[in-house]
This record gives structure tokens, sequence and C-alpha cells, in this order.
């Protein structure tokens, strides 16, 4: 090994619990193969939160290279600060193994070793890695490259990252102030003016293993998170944007939707204009206009986007419910039927909204239903102030039985408030959130002002993005009210695309909303530079 790479010490930090999920035995494998490490002056610190008298009762082949602190400790972070103290290397590699048994590959140390110091000197190196499943299945989980648009706090930047240690202590180490966000706060804070590297792996070139059985991806499964955890993850994120310079202060660049406080005549007899893309999906699509013409307020239209083309199977059971259909009521709000032969979500939206006659832009995928009084609660919202120009709703979830066509409540998931959008700081959470809400409304005019939906355009996005990239623009200029009863009905059948999306999907959706914020962090440093 040239000398260069030779002369960086390593130390590899692994905790020992009482709860450990996994055994004795697999933890001595996982301490091994520390220990196994090609690199040169590689040492293991093993932080033991079982209490001070515990004593390190595993079967070690080599215990002179391995330091133990055996501590009661409030949290993770101070596990992980006494490790760091006791460290007098040039590198830390922390193994995050508390829920999962981790075992290293026996060149993993030095590759990290190498991307850290080939040529500008890294401060924190992150690496694809397996991950086994009970069965034996083995995957690789590939990450994505890092970018300052990374903020998520469900951003996977595996488990088991190597730090510069004079990084982690300029930082201040681990804030033991969070109980669960500590890890997202460091990574937050090395990254902003120090450097970041990834490994990546084509084929058998994962760095480590992680003994965990996959789960389904399922977009509710933040619903059953901790909210004390949510708010942690919020005030790690407030901290980062603070101090890039991006964090949107309450009220800070919010305009009237109307300079002159008057709302346009022309939509006294259509004030909300429900908007549905739809491909292919004529069995749904007239439990959606349904839904429409049954509100309350109906001063309300319904306008259709087939984006499959002249022979479209959606065609004919959208026009029954206009002038000459069997389900056709004069007296009912009226359905325009719009027809492009491009699958494009952004499309289908501009040219909906385009031919839109009412004043406001409401959501509704052609799968689900609006709750009957829907409407009439969004325009409340938007009457309550004259800045707010998006309304986000709240929604319920059923399940549909495909064999009889019943639509049926699902009460294993909560009714979906995103109680991220608060009044003081949802435009910033919207940066570390999965997704901007729904359901939404918004002024057909900010639209415009806001420069509409993506068509694809994006970096990464095919249709997916588009709208968390045009709720984000939104609320830079305009409050974003709130909904917070159920108005909303979320249909899911084996056809829909919210559940069970594959690993690939996941990664390809991930890497278009990053990008989305990381041109959105560019645009609040701007506007904060100019205020």
């Amino acid at each position: 090994m040239p000398e260069k790479f030779k002369k960086s010490s390593v130390s590899i930090v692994m905790a020992i619990t009482d709860k450990l999920p996994y055994e004795a035995s697999a933890l001595c494998d996982s301490i091994e193969s520390a220990l196994r490490q090609d690199q040169p002056d590689v040492r293991v610190v093993l932080v033991d939160g079982r209490g001070p008298d515990c004593k390190l009762e595993l079967n070690l082949s080599d215990t002179s290279r391995v330091t133990h602190i055996a501590d009661r400790f409030k949290n993770r972070a101070a596990m992980y600060n006494a490790a760091l103290k006791s460290c007098d290397t040039d590198f830390v590699l922390a193994v995050y193994n508390e829920m999962q048994c981790i075992t290293l590959t026996k060149s993993a140390v030095q590759t990290m070793v190498m991307a850290a110091t080939r040529l500008n000197p890294m401060d924190l190196v992150y690496a694809d890695y397996d991950r086994v499943e009970s069965d034996g299945k083995r995957h690789e989980i590939k990450l994505a490259d890092w970018h300052p648009g990374r903020v998520r706090d469900g951003e996977d930047m595996g488990q088991a990252i190597l730090y510069r240690t004079a990084a982690m202590r300029e930082c201040g180490g681990y804030d033991e102030s969070f109980n669960a966000a500590d890890v997202y706060d460091l990574r937050l804070k090395i990254s902003e003016n120090k450097r970041v590297a990834h490994i990546g792996n084509r084929y058998a070139g994962s760095l480590y293993t992680v003994a965990a059985p996959p789960q389904a991806h399922n977009v509710f499964d933040y619903l059953m998170e901790d909210k004390g955890s949510q708010l942690e993850m919020e005030n790690a994120l407030n901290g980062h944007l603070k101090r890039i310079g991006a964090y949107l202060e309450p009220g800070a660049h919010v305009r009237p939707v109307y300079a002159n406080g008057e709302k346009p005549e022309h939509a006294k007899d259509c004030i909300a204009s429900v908007v549905i893309p739809v491909n292919n999906r004529p069995e749904f699509i007239g439990r959606a206009i349904e839904s429409v013409q049954t509100q309350t307020d109906q001063r309300v239209e319904t306008v259709i986007v087939v984006n499959g083309g002249d022979n479209d199977p959606t065609i004919p059971a959208v026009k029954q419910y206009m002038d000459g259909g069997d389900k056709f009521d004069a007296s009912k709000p009226p359905v325009q039927l719009i027809v492009v032969d491009i699958n494009n979500l952004g499309l289908c939206l501009n040219t909906g909204i385009a031919a839109a006659n009412g004043m406001y832009y409401v959501q509704l995928d052609s799968d689900d239903r609006l709750k009957p009084d829907a409407v009439e609660k969004l325009l409340a919202v938007f009457d309550s102030d004259p800045a707010i120009g998006m309304v986000v709703g709240s929604y319920e979830v059923s399940v549909l039985d495909e064999k009889t066509g019943k639509v049926t409540r699902d009460e294993n998931v909560p009714v979906v408030t995103h109680g991220e959008w608060t009044a003081d700081n949802g435009r910033n959470n919207l940066l570390r959130i999965g997704g901007a809400g729904a359901p939404r409304a918004a002024h057909i005019k900010v639209i415009a002002d806001a420069g509409w939906f993506g068509v694809n355009d994006d970096n990464e996005c095919r249709n997916y993005g588009e709208d968390y990239d045009l709720v984000n623009r939104i609320a830079e200029r305009y409050i974003i009210g709130r909904v917070w009863d159920p108005i909303y009905e979320v249909i899911r059948h084996s056809g829909g695309t919210d559940h069970n999306i594959d690993p690939v999907t996941i990664a390809r959706n991930n890497n278009a909303k990053d990008h989305t914020r990381l041109e959105a962090i560019h645009r609040r440093q701007q506007l904060n530079k100019s205020k």
C-alpha cells in the first residue's frame, strides 16, 4: 500500500447496549470484521451503555487493539461522544449498529481512507452496502451521490460512515440534546463547509453488509414515527438552513395574491376547477367525477385531461357525464374533456388549468375522490387571508375491494393531516419531508406567477416531483393555508402507485425531489440576500 494511505490511523466505533436486536455471537463476528481490516493502525472502540461495571464478555481474537468504554449514557449521541473523546486517530469510522448487525468487508477501511486522502481531503465518506434478508437473499443498496440538496431526514447514507476526527470535533461532535436527530444533525453540519465523498458499487463492490430484512416501501410509514423525533429533525434542519442562509423566517417575503385586494369578477359562477389527469382508468373516473358534482358548494367544474390519446378507454367513460351522455345531468356542475397523447403529468395539469373557468385549481387524482365539503372548506381558508396562495388539506385512506367494488376506510392508517405544515415553519419543513401534502388547492394566478408545473424538463423528473417543485416555489412567496379535517379520500388498489414501490423507482424519485430541494435552497439564499 502506498505510504500516504498507510499513515492514516482509524478508530472503528461500535455500540453495545442491552437492547441489541441480535445475538452476542453476531456482535462478536461484527467486531471481528473490524479487527480484520487490512488498513494498518486500525483500533476498535466499543462504547458500552449497559453500565460502568459491565465487563466485555466476548471471545475476541485480539483485545490489544480494543478500547472498552462502559457507562450509563443518556442517549446515542452521548455514547458516540464518549468514544470520540477517547480517539486520537485521524479518522473515526462510526458503525451505527444499535438496530442492525453490520459486517465490514476486509478492505472497507482501506477503501474509505483512500477516498478521504487521495485528492482533496474528505471529511465524511459514506459507501454503498449490501443488505441481507432473514432468508439469506442479498441486495446491493446503491446510494445517491451527495449534493447540498440532500437534506431529507430520511436520506440514506448507510450505517458505517467515516469522519475526519478533526472535522467532527470542529462541529462539536454529536448534539446530545437530540435523541433521534444526532446523526442527521452531524451530517448537515459537516456538509456545510467540508467535503463529502460517496463510494459507489457497480458489482460486488459493497463495503459492508447489514443484516436486516427489507420492508416494503410505504408512503404512510412516516405517520407512525414519534412526534418528538420529527420535532428534533425539524430543529436540526432549521439550524442547518439558518447557517447556510436558506431559512425563511415566518412571514418573510410573503405578498398578497392580488396587489389591489380585488378578486376577478369572472369566477362568480365557477370558482373552483378540479383538474384530473388520467390515463386508462375508465373504471375509476366516474367515482372521481361524482365526488366533484356532489360538492356542497356547486360553483365547481371538473376538467378531465386524458393523456392516452384518442383511443384511451377513459374517454367514453368521461363522455357519459357530458351533454348527450347517459349520466349527464344539466343541473350538476359541468365536465370538460381535454385529450392529449403524451403521458406527461405537467402537460396535463398545465393544459387543464389553462382551460379552467374557475379562480382556484383543486387537485384530484383519477382513482380518488373528494369529500362533499372539500371545496367549501378550501374556499373558507382562502377567504381568511389575502396572502394565502395555496391550501393543503388532510385525507383519509380507504381500500377498494376489487371483487365487490366496495370502498372501505382503512382504520390502520390515521388521518393524514400533514402536521409538518405549521404556520411558522411549514415551508422550511417542506425541504425535510418526502412530499408537499395533499390535497392541494391554489389560486390559478399564483400557479402562473410561480411558473406552472414542470413538464419533465427538470433534472431526474419522470412524471414525478413536478408538484413538489411548484409548491416549494409558491411557499417562498405566499402563505400556505391549512384544512385539518379530512376532505379527500385516497383509495388504495392493486393498480395504485403509492405503495410497494421498487427500489429503483424510489431512488429515481428521491433524486428528482433532491434536485428540487437544491434549487429551492439556492432561491432561498438569493431571497434572503435581497431583503
